[in-house]
């Protein structure tokens, strides 16, 4: 009988080994816990701020503040970055396309992309531009090629008729990305 009392004291010492271990991840998981909290109060304090801001600041200030520097509203419009103060917070690396822009104002991986759309014969899925920009094809490359499209998209800079398939924007295809 001997036997079974050691068995069951070897089995009840790795059962103590073993809660204590979890009890010192729960210890470092909590931690991380409380700093993620910590981060997200942060950020959420953060936006609701900068929604009051935004919130104060009417459409006109905007315009005010711009055309301080006595600039004609044609020039204005014609600013990569005309209209964007109130959409976006923070740095806008790709503008809202307007009329007379070319794509050698777009950060040079984005200028790429118009490009290899610009050139195909028909529409593009981003499986497909992302090794005709040099990239690998690997999942997490081709889903940021996607976000990238989407976003000229978002900004006029493209067209994507069908979910997922991608065509330079209609209004600009009288002007080839490669004239310069």
């Amino acid at each position: 009988m001997g036997s079974l009392f050691e068995e069951l004291e070897a089995r009840e010492a790795a059962a103590r080994v073993r809660v204590e271990e979890l009890e010192a991840e729960l210890a470092e998981l909590s931690g991380k816990l409380e700093m993620a909290r910590e981060g997200l109060e942060r950020l959420r304090i953060a936006r609701e701020t900068v929604a009051e801001v935004l919130a104060e600041m009417g459409p006109e200030q905007s315009v005010a503040a711009v055309g301080a520097g006595q600039a004609p509203v044609d020039e204005l419009m014609a600013s990569a970055y005309a209209g964007a103060e109130r959409q976006v917070i923070g740095v806008l690396t790709v503008p809202n396309w307007q009329s007379g822009m070319g794509p050698e104002i777009l950060p040079q991986v984005y200028q790429d992309i118009v490009e290899v759309v610009s050139d195909a014969p028909g529409p593009v899925r981003a499986k497909q531009v992302v090794p005709r920009i040099g990239l690998p094809a690997e999942t997490g490359k081709i889903e940021g090629t996607r976000a990238k499209l989407k976003r000229l998209v978002e900004r006029g800079w493209l067209d994507e008729d069908t979910p997922g398939m991608f065509t330079l924007a209609r209004r600009r295809r009288t002007i080839s990305p490669n004239s310069r």
